[in-house]
């Protein structure tokens, strides 16, 4: 992905931004004719660098009014430790992304729920009743004046 040009970095901004342009409108964007373009965008999703594309939903829509991130610190810090608390992270609808990271605890997760006493059932009744789980750190999220995930 290091030999991509200008052309190549550009349709990947413009669709970040916008994934359901069309190829014509993304050609005319991008400046490059409609087959150079598509020829291009197919070599991206080939690649690797288009992963996917994805409708944004609305917390609204989906029930959501709690937005928090927790960290999670481990009581044991092995790979099946680990294995174990990932694949309980997968099976929570709850967790809408789980990252390992570095520093004082091992996972960083955003959570989202209906509300705070589903978010308190999360807490308690999922996370806390995990063996491998020793800290949890609630960060509640009480506004968002920039997010720019798809």
């Amino acid at each position: 992905m290091s030999d991509m040009d200008q052309f190549d970095r550009k349709i990947l901004r413009t669709l970040s931004g916008d994934g359901r342009l069309s190829n014509v409108e993304l050609a005319a964007v991008v400046g490059l004719s409609p087959s150079a373009c598509l020829r291009r965008v197919q070599a991206l999703e080939r690649s690797g660098a288009i992963a996917g594309y994805r409708a944004v939903i609305s917390p609204q829509a989906r029930g959501v009014a709690f937005l928090a991130y927790m960290t999670v610190g481990l009581s044991r810090h092995t790979r099946a430790e680990q294995a174990a608390f990932e694949q309980a992270m997968q099976r929570a609808p709850e967790v809408r992304e789980c990252h390992n990271v570095t520093g004082t605890v091992e996972y960083l997760l955003r959570v989202e729920a209906a509300d705070l006493a589903s978010y308190k059932h999360f807490h308690t009744e999922v996370l806390g009743a995990l063996d491998q789980v020793a800290t949890i750190t609630s960060y509640i999220v009480m506004g968002s004046p920039k997010d720019e995930r798809a």
